[in-house]
């Protein structure tokens, strides 16, 4: 229903706007909940024990996350274009249709960075800079999918900063061997849900010449998201331990490795529609592992 309300909203906004609504996703709320969630794991593991995570930086997070992924979307959009007048599901996105020129776009891609920018500035130095270390990232992944099969490690990189960003903001620096594993999880997360993602497009790419690790996986798609997912469970045991978590915390995990066995075991990679439905129900994956944290402080 949330995605539903997201979508009515941008329908119910003034017309010459809704084109800048849609080229930053705002009708597709899932990939600013992917963007923020690791964010909130990492300001969730921080807080102080018996205490409930700050929701002013939660706040802050979800703010930028929002102008951040959208910032993203016109970047990517910009560089693409010609790519996405060539396939069906993209088509319609507001720089591949002519709804708005490309110059447009830039304008408003400096607008949204000037307001993450905002956001950015009321943290600690340490944060700013780090924060700002990301801009790097959100404008080469993008090109990724020209170059290599494995844009989705990158994105997975750009996507999960928050899970560094997140604790420094809280503590003033990073605690490298809880931020780190967390990351790690983050990177490997965004390989199981990218790659669903990917197989959506991946009749288009291969005529178009796009990569992705859809293609490079194939058939053995769901073997090599079943190694990111355990890699993942892993990888949020050892931050878990490295900043004594609790119970709360590890029952979580283990039903965030409950849902991505699921989610894994009936993903049909030649049906577009249940991919995406499987890419959606991540931010489940998420939530969950959120409230573990918060019950695993308390």
């Amino acid at each position: 229903s949330r995605s539903f309300s997201a979508a009515e909203l941008v329908r119910a906004a003034p017309a010459p706007l809704q084109p800048y609504l849609r080229l930053m996703r705002l009708h597709q709320p899932t990939g600013t909940w992917l963007l923020y969630l690791p964010c909130t794991w990492s300001i969730g593991l921080a807080t102080a024990p018996g205490c409930l995570p700050d929701w002013r930086m939660l706040s802050l997070f979800g703010v930028g996350a929002v102008l951040m992924r959208g910032a993203g979307c016109t970047i990517n959009d910009m560089w693409d274009r010609d790519y996405d007048r060539q396939v069906a599901r993209t088509a319609s996105r507001p720089l591949a249709a002519g709804d708005i020129s490309t110059f447009q776009s830039l304008v408003f891609l400096g607008g949204q960075l000037s307001l993450a920018l905002c956001v950015l500035l009321c943290l600690n130095y340490y944060s700013i800079i780090l924060g700002a270390a990301s801009l790097f990232l959100v404008i080469t992944y993008p090109l990724m999918k020209r170059i290599t099969y494995w844009p989705q490690l990158v994105l997975g990189f750009t996507f999960n900063w928050g899970a560094l960003l997140g604790w420094s903001a809280v503590k003033g620096s990073c605690e490298w061997s809880v931020c780190l594993p967390l990351y790690f999880a983050g990177v490997m997360w965004t390989l199981v849900y990218d790659t669903i993602y990917a197989h959506q497009d991946k009749r288009d790419d291969i005529m178009i010449g796009v990569k992705s690790t859809a293609l490079q996986f194939r058939e053995d798609t769901k073997h090599w998201l079943s190694g990111f997912s355990l890699a993942m469970l892993l990888s949020l045991c050892v931050a878990g331990m490295n900043c004594n978590q609790t119970f709360p915390y590890y029952s979580a995990v283990a039903a965030v490795g409950a849902h991505l066995a699921h989610q894994i075991h009936t993903l049909d990679i030649d049906k577009p529609e249940d991919c995406w439905k499987k890419f959606a129900s991540n931010r489940t994956v998420g939530i969950l592992l959120f409230i573990g944290i918060v019950l695993g402080n308390l």
